[in-house]
């Protein structure tokens, strides 16, 4: 049963190294994702699975030290998803996964064993729930970091350019994610997602699934568009 979760983004800027001379402006996004991940360690949970966006490559399992890196990103910056194994390393983690293996390195995660799992952006939301049931079916005790993005058409300078639809889709995320609101956040349009590059949709949804029944009450921790981007940091507990 999941018993606690965040959400965090996953811009390969929240890392300082990549960042560089930036990374002072996503200060206050990795001091609310520490915080985020501390509500996780609370939970005392048997299980922890990360997910994320990603591409065909990156999309399913992960084992808990599955080896990523921002060399991609001009930084050459090694992570791994939780200790190291005896298996031996498999395919790399996609950014978002390889993202969130850093905030949990940077905050010393030895609350529990973890696994993640690359999901699809297009996945379909009915798919992204049934995902989330199992998740939430793996153990006693689950707890669950989805990390993705909000919309990347906020400003002019933004990577998707100006839409005047993204600041009230991402309003109402933030919203749902900061009430715990499960039927709102399944209720996200894919196809409007797609359309403002919201890489965070499908995790999300995944989440609301993980999230039926739980009874779990949320918190906005951050909201933020910087570089014309959405970033938001919840908790649910």
């Amino acid at each position: 049963m999941l018993v606690a979760a965040a959400v965090c983004p996953c811009p390969p800027l929240l890392v300082p190294e990549v960042a560089a001379g930036a990374a002072p402006e996503m200060d206050a996004a990795r001091a609310a994702c520490a915080d985020a991940l501390g509500v996780l360690a609370a939970a005392r949970p048997d299980l922890l699975v990360v997910l994320g966006p990603a591409g065909r490559s990156g999309r399913g399992p992960f084992p808990q030290g599955s080896p990523g890196s921002f060399r991609g990103f001009g930084v050459d910056l090694d992570v791994r998803l939780g200790p190291a194994t005896d298996t031996s390393p498999g395919r790399e983690l996609p950014s978002s996964l390889a993202v969130g293996a850093w905030l949990l390195e940077r905050t010393g995660w030895a609350d529990a064993p973890i696994e993640g799992l690359g999901v699809g952006e297009p996945l379909a939301p009915e798919r992204c729930a049934e995902a989330g049931r199992e998740i939430g079916a793996r153990a006693g005790r689950v707890a669950l970091l989805a990390m993705g993005d909000a919309s990347a058409c906020r400003t002019v300078k933004a990577p998707g350019y100006l839409d005047e639809r993204a600041a009230p889709f991402d309003a109402e995320v933030a919203r749902a994610l900061g009430a715990a609101d499960v039927a709102a956040l399944k209720a996200l349009d894919p196809g409007l997602a797609a359309d403002l590059k919201a890489s965070g949709r499908a995790p999300w949804q995944v989440l609301a699934g993980a999230a039926e029944g739980a009874g779990l009450g949320g918190a906005l921790l951050y909201e933020d568009a910087p570089y014309g981007v959405g970033y938001l940091v919840a908790t649910w507990s």
